[in-house]
């Protein structure tokens, strides 16, 4: 079944301080199933970030249709969807996850995930044993625990990030370069942490410069250069 549908896609830029508008992207059209993994390739500039954060309705795209087979709504266009919508999704049916970790000062790694519990309308209860449980999930070393995430590493800083998003148990989770700058050991435990989401239902979509690290990992690929799939295989 469709879960995630790109009909068309196109995107402007309009700079105001050259009196200019430039095209991002244009005619991307793209399908996933449910819990599959697409993965989103190209050169930098191409647009495959935009397309994600169109996705959220970070950005607001110009051209085309961006359907999602919502649980609450059933098939919702989400370049027209309400804004009450979009929260609704954001807050339980969809995900995000960059390479950056913004989060609020003085607050810990389980205070962190807590607070994304308690966002669903969970119990305080609830919602600790939850934050351990992915944390221990995700490998997050226990004594980080309850240590400001402003002392982490890059890849702990990033399970982090994609623990707070994986608590929700979103149905579609969108990465937006996860392992930009990360040592190759840090990008093994980002690839489990993946591979966990995947096997428990997760559809994905992720945009990546590492090549190597989506050989065998993704279901498909989408090329942003020839706006067609390609050979999720064959990478190397």
């Amino acid at each position: 079944m469709t879960f995630l549908r790109i009909e068309g896609f196109g995107k402007k830029f309009n700079i105001a301080h050259l009196h200019q508008t430039i095209q991002a992207v244009e005619e991307i059209n793209f399908s996933v199933d449910k819990g599959e993994f697409i993965g989103i390739t190209g050169k930098s500039g191409s647009g495959k970030s935009t397309i994600l954060k169109s996705i959220y309705r970070t950005y607001l795209p110009d051209e085309g249709r961006i359907l999602f087979d919502s649980e609450k709504y059933g098939e919702v266009d989400l370049l027209k969807a309400e804004e009450r919508q979009i929260l609704y999704l954001r807050k339980y049916e969809i995900g995000y996850v960059s390479q950056f970790l913004n989060v609020m000062p003085r607050t810990t790694s389980r205070q962190l995930v807590e607070q994304s519990v308690l966002e669903m309308g969970k119990e305080p209860s609830i919602a600790k044993e939850e934050a351990e449980h992915v944390l221990s999930h995700f490998e997050l070393d226990r004594k980080l625990w309850d240590t400001y995430p402003t002392t982490f590493s890059g890849g702990e800083k990033l399970r982090l990030n994609i623990a707070m998003a994986a608590v929700k148990k979103p149905r579609l989770l969108l990465l937006d370069e996860p392992t930009a700058s990360l040592d190759h050991q840090s990008k093994l435990k980002v690839r489990e942490v993946i591979e966990k989401l995947k096997a428990d239902g997760t559809t994905l979509a992720g945009v990546f410069h590492d090549i190597e690290f989506m050989d065998g990992l993704c279901d498909k690929v989408f090329d942003m250069k020839l706006r067609k799939y390609t050979n999720a295989g064959a990478f190397i």
